[in-house]
């Protein structure tokens, strides 16, 4: 009896011990999920209107620490929870006038290409220079994500949220897969130079070829960014322009505003019209030509004899062009134009939106969209169709190359204007459907790396704000307020040349993708080779 009493006494005192281990090691498990996903959040907090661009390196780091040795598993895991972190917060403005399925929608969606760059990090992580392979598959995974699904969504490159950092000037070298690879390698590269360090604190022994890759990892793109730097200027070669932006505002925010279109046509009309007075009183110099934001006129000025007496007669008032933000219907087809309006002869020329907003200017999917709620397809009522050709008007001797709102994200429809011969970039834009959401302020900080990536000045004509005057090196040197009528008016500089960029044009993310695909067929490769050698 006394035996068994003791065995009874025995297990019961080991039951606690066990549960309590077992406890911890859950939450042991739970640990790098958590670390992700809070990961994710401070690479977001990285991106404007916060100027806290420095975050997106111990953001990278981190999410380094969480993939570094783990299965592909695991890293789509941990990858998707540091999508969810980043990009919930950072597209929250996707829901401020259809609620948050979309939102939610959206980010469930995108966060998927976050996962399989998280699944590739970690497949990688055991390369030596590793952080060069982990880096090119996130930049792998952002092309991706720009191409598809629905001709993609390039919205939260990491380029995007460096426009007031050091890197900006490797905008000007090889586009937005030049600066987001460097920006991803440094932060990597800071993870490892961290754990060799602490390594060798408890061993005394680190491979050197191992801390060289780790130092070179974090020093190169730095480097490289300082060595760019000549690349940015804003010096004239052309001349100069004096522009005028338009903020005209709208009646009130939201999708309703829409209904009140020809207010808001009103709007950017007499705006101009008191310009006109302030530049007859020597207030303000005599703009070149002047420049209007997309929506401006939602009322087809070719079919409105109203809309139409009411831009001539601003474009009268002005005296000199002015690009107008028009929809347009012709030949059956809906239309996103800009139009080239001349005091004297009215209409000269057109621009027709290339990118085109899906769920916001076309509805894919549209019978399933249906299906689930028929009043998202209500606020799509007429797809929009895609224009053709680049847009560049020439105002007054100037060449303008216009990229409308959407089209600033992708890579390709700044690029083309550029290369048929743009000296400035205008970027008319609505932002009045998402309220005073970060929307406008993370759109203004792309158009900020553009004017880098092009060496072009950039202007930004918006509806409601904010709107923006932007120079060649990426410096803002006017802008407006949200929601509220106003104007700039500034002599900019013209540029002609082509950067690296411009020149390479698609060629640097080509090769990025590359070397992320010879990274991920090393490293399944070794594991293979490794597998069979330990079955021999």
């Amino acid at each position: 009896m006394t035996v068994t009493a003791t065995s009874v006494d025995e297990s019961d005192q080991g039951q606690p011990q066990n549960a309590s281990a077992s406890r911890r090691a859950r939450l042991a498990r739970l640990v790098p999920a958590a670390v992700a996903a809070l990961s994710g959040v401070l690479l977001y907090v990285s991106f404007p209107p916060r100027t806290l661009w420095w975050l997106a390196l111990p953001a990278f780091a981190v999410f380094g620490w969480v993939l570094r040795g783990r299965s592909w598993k695991a890293g789509l895991g941990l990858g998707y929870l540091f999508g969810l972190g980043f990009l919930l917060p950072l597209l929250a403005w996707t829901g401020v006038e259809v609620g948050p399925g979309p939102w939610l929608a959206l980010v469930a969606i995108e966060a998927l290409f976050v996962a399989l760059a998280g699944a590739g990090i970690a497949v990688v992580s055991g390369l030596p220079g590793w952080p060069v392979w982990a880096a090119a598959v996130w930049i792998a995974s952002e092309a991706a994500r720009a191409r598809v699904p629905f001709q993609g969504f390039p919205w939260g490159k990491i380029a995007f949220g460096q426009a007031d950092g050091i890197f900006l000037s490797l905008a000007a070298v090889g586009g937005t897969p030049v600066l987001g690879f460097a920006v991803v390698l440094c932060g990597f590269g800071l993870f490892e130079v961290v754990r060799l360090a602490l390594e060798g604190r408890r061993t005394r022994a680190v491979q050197r070829g191992a801390a060289a890759a780790a130092l070179l990892s974090f020093a190169v793109p730095v480097i490289g960014a300082v060595a760019a730097r000549p690349l940015v200027s804003d010096k004239a070669e052309d001349g100069t322009a004096t522009v005028a932006v338009i903020q005209g505002n709208v009646p009130q925010a939201g999708l309703e505003f829409n209904a009140q279109r020809r207010a808001v046509l009103d709007y950017h009309a007499r705006e101009t019209e008191r310009l006109a007075a302030e530049v007859k009183a020597g207030k303000v110099a005599q703009p070149d030509f002047v420049l209007w934001p997309e929506n401006s006129s939602d009322i087809d000025p070719f079919a409105n004899p109203d809309a139409r007496a009411v831009i001539d007669r601003a474009a009268k008032a002005i005296g000199v062009p002015i690009s107008v933000g028009g929809v347009v219907e012709r030949d059956g087809k809906l239309l996103n134009e800009q139009i080239l309006w001349d005091p004297v002869r009215g209409p000269i020329d057109t621009y027709d939106k290339r990118q085109i907003q899906p769920f916001g200017e076309y509805l894919p999917l549209r019978s399933l969209i249906g299906a689930i709620n028929s009043e998202w397809t209500s606020m799509v009522r007429q797809d929009f169709s895609r224009g053709s050709e680049p847009g560049v008007f020439t105002m007054d001797g100037t060449k303008v190359g216009l990229v409308t709102c959407y089209e600033a994200a992708f890579d390709w429809a700044v690029r083309s204007e550029v290369t048929d011969g743009a000296q400035l970039i205008s970027v008319p834009s609505n932002n009045a459907t998402f309220d005073r959401s970060e929307m406008t302020y993370q759109q203004l900080a792309m158009s900020r790396v553009r004017a880098v990536e092009h060496s072009r000045t950039v202007t930004v004509p918006v509806t409601s704000g904010v709107s923006a005057i932007i120079m060649p090196d990426g410096k803002v040197t006017q802008k407006t307020g949200m929601f509220v009528a106003d104007s700039l008016v500034q002599e900019v500089p013209l540029r002609s040349s082509e950067t690296p960029a411009t020149k390479l044009g698609i060629l640097p993310e080509i090769a990025l993708v590359v070397i992320a695909a010879g990274g991920l067929g090393w490293a399944v490769g070794a594991g293979v080779r490794g597998r069979r050698a330990g079955e021999v």
